[in-house]
């Protein structure tokens, strides 16, 4: 059974709960209530590791949560939508007798649907005074913000996503209401959630293959003294690749001249990323070589096979030779776990993208990376010098890729760079 951690303030998760009755044969629910969003953090980090995945009971724990762990588990949050900013107007409606025209809200900058919701409203729309939040927000500046509005008369009402902003406000002869989740949006929170985990657990069972190979194991073999300290060494890095097979419950076999491959399950596989590290790095200790890495997913023994074969490849051309993994769908994952860690399609069915390419003479692959290295780097603009440093490829080879991108229209020349000793300056670039 998938452990969730659902993470709220205690009224939304008991609201939570109720709807979740008939998940309870495939979901345990770990209740984890917190008073202010500022233990959200702590929450997540000391639980992260006893749970596989993550419901929040609104976008503001969940984006405070994503930032803390940028983990891959799966998360999921009760959105905040139309309906319950409109349950809340009608309740101020219903209370003071008649529609609205000054009102007060906060609300989420990236989940501001109060002024798109009235708008969808045949009726005189209200002025609106709105107090927008970021994830590090003050409650108290939002209740000031209220009382201000209210005390010069600018306003007949307030809607808060604060249930202590709410509390105070009523207290303040108010009339406050919160912005709450419907049943409608927790029902269809849990079946995005139940989905997504049913999703997760046919992904983590399928096949995964490492290859393992010490490099120019011939030479390593021929600097040896003895064939017995050849056999020695074997025996050494044989019993660190056992350990490794262990650890992943996988199936370890030699192929001979220093290549290993072990078959285990994806789910093992992508939980021992570290541990598979720490054997490379072992190994390559041991042999004095470089020692490189493909790792294949598939749904069969043999197409796992066949992407560890491509991705031992992938790895064998990257000067520092990073662990590689080709997925199922063709995506490639370079660096995985660490702060390096890029993925991009090694594939595309976008004809008018392939028409590009085949005009550019280049490769799907090299226009994915560079695509999904920009994009992770956030670079607005960039210089093939600053795309070759990462990309761990010569200036001049990159600057051939990128100025075939600008001739089929993937890429423009933006600008040029003025550079601090003589030469000619560098031209900047942007994808399009």
């Amino acid at each position: 059974m998938y452990k969730i951690g659902l993470v709220g303030l205690k009224t939304s998760l008991e609201q939570i709960l109720d709807s979740a009755e008939e998940y309870k044969y495939e979901l345990e629910f770990i209740s984890l209530p917190y008073v202010k969003t500022e233990e959200v953090d702590s929450i997540v980090k000391e639980h992260n590791t006893h749970v596989h995945a993550w419901l929040f009971s609104g976008p503001l724990p969940y984006e405070i949560a994503k930032k803390t762990l940028g983990t891959d588990k799966i998360m999921v949050h009760v959105p905040a939508t139309e309906s319950g900013f409109y349950k809340s107007f009608l309740e101020m409606i219903y209370e003071k007798g008649k529609i609205i025209e000054q009102l007060s809200i906060d609300t989420m900058s990236l989940n501001n649907i109060s002024e798109e919701a009235l708008s969808q409203l045949n009726i005189k729309i209200p002025k609106i005074y709105t107090k927008v939040f970021e994830l590090d927000v003050d409650t108290n500046e939002l209740l000031q913000f209220h009382l201000d509005l209210w005390n010069k008369g600018k306003t007949e009402g307030a809607i808060t996503c604060f249930p202590s902003v709410c509390h105070a406000l009523r207290e303040n002869g108010i009339p406050a209401y919160r912005m709450s989740m419907s049943k409608m949006e927790i029902r269809q929170t849990l079946r995005i959630l139940s989905e997504k985990v049913k999703a997760s657990y046919f992904k983590d069972t399928q096949i995964g293959v490492e290859i393992i190979e010490v490099e120019f194991f011939s030479r390593v073999a021929e600097e040896m003294k003895t064939p017995y300290h050849l056999q020695y060494l074997e025996l050494r890095l044989k019993e660190m690749l056992i350990q490794l097979g262990e650890k992943i419950n996988g199936s370890f076999s030699e192929k001979g001249n220093g290549r290993y491959m072990i078959f285990s399950s994806r789910g093992a596989i992508e939980r021992e990323i570290i541990t598979l590290e720490d054997t490379v790095q072992k190994l390559a200790f041991e042999a004095d070589t470089t020692v490189a890495v493909g790792i294949g997913f598939g749904e069969t023994a043999y197409s796992a096979e066949i992407n560890a074969f491509r991705a031992i490849q992938h790895s064998k051309e990257m000067k520092n030779r990073e662990i590689v993994i080709v997925q199922d769908d063709g995506k490639i994952v370079e660096s995985p776990g660490t702060k390096k860690e890029l993925q991009y399609a090694g594939r595309t069915h976008d004809k008018f993208l392939i028409e590009k390419l085949k005009k550019g003479n280049i490769s799907v692959k090299a226009y994915k990376k560079i695509s999904a290295l920009v994009h992770r780097l956030g670079w607005r603009e960039f210089t093939t010098k600053d795309l070759a440093t990462q990309l761990e490829m010569t200036e001049r080879n990159v600057r051939r890729i990128v100025t075939d991108m600008c001739i089929v229209d993937l890429a423009q020349c933006v600008g040029e760079e003025a550079q601090a000793t003589r030469g000619r300056p560098s031209k900047i670039y942007r994808l399009l």
